[in-house]
């Protein structure tokens, strides 16, 4: 584990963005822990969590994306601060869109904001935690009206490591339905690899081993 992914983990729990507890997701599981990245609300947390992400995307993909994109809405200060950052930090200065939830019919128009993809550029997706994918897909979908696009990778905070519709997790699902490169910043593995509380351990593991994808 590289030292900026020890420190996003020590970060999410500083920030209450990371608990542990009991808890149940959307589609009804009981988890052990949970990641709110609503929970994010001060310029200082936006600049360090640009920093990891930013950190990321240069250690995977050091070239080969032309632009930042941020799912409404959680992903809109994401890919912000991390293209923020990326500049800051390596100096790549690389632009950034989101999209509106319904396309704009009045002034500039259109439902993405910011830079305007260009034919043959290469997209990042910058999201928080991805569980069922629908925003990713919906962000796939959105960029095949676009043009001359290539989605190139996902960066995701957190890989939960569960199983989605299939055996495979819903990370994977992504990369095997669009070929796409998918990084997270930190794994539930490396997360469960810091905690010094053995019973907390063990209720994650139990967790994995119950809904963990295969492979």
């Amino acid at each position: 584990m590289t030292d900026y992914q020890q420190e996003f983990i020590s970060f999410m729990m500083d920030c209450g963005v990371l608990t542990f507890g009991d808890f149940t997701t959307k589609s009804g599981r009981k988890t052990p822990y949970f990641v709110n990245t609503g929970n994010y609300k001060t310029g200082a947390q936006a600049a360090r969590l640009g920093d990891c992400y930013a950190a990321c995307i240069q250690q995977n993909m050091p070239d080969g994306i032309d632009c930042l994109f941020g799912p409404a809405y959680k992903g809109i200060p994401l890919a912000v601060s991390a293209a923020a950052s990326l500049f800051r930090n390596y100096g790549r200065d690389l632009p950034y869109c989101f999209n509106r939830k319904e396309a704009k019919d009045h002034g500039e128009g259109g439902s993405l904001v910011g830079y305007k993809p260009q034919d043959g550029d290469r997209i990042a997706i910058i999201e928080d935690v991805v569980t069922a994918g629908t925003a990713v897909r919906e962000s796939i979908e959105l960029f095949k009206q676009v043009g001359g696009v290539k989605i190139e990778a996902l960066f995701v905070s957190v890989d939960r490591m569960e199983r989605g519709t299939r055996d495979c997790s819903t990370l994977d699902e992504l990369r095997q339905d669009y070929g796409i490169q998918v990084y997270p910043i930190v794994t539930v593995r490396q997360i469960i690899e810091t905690l010094d509380d053995p019973e907390q351990k063990a209720r994650m593991e139990a967790y994995l081993a119950r809904y963990g994808a295969a492979g």
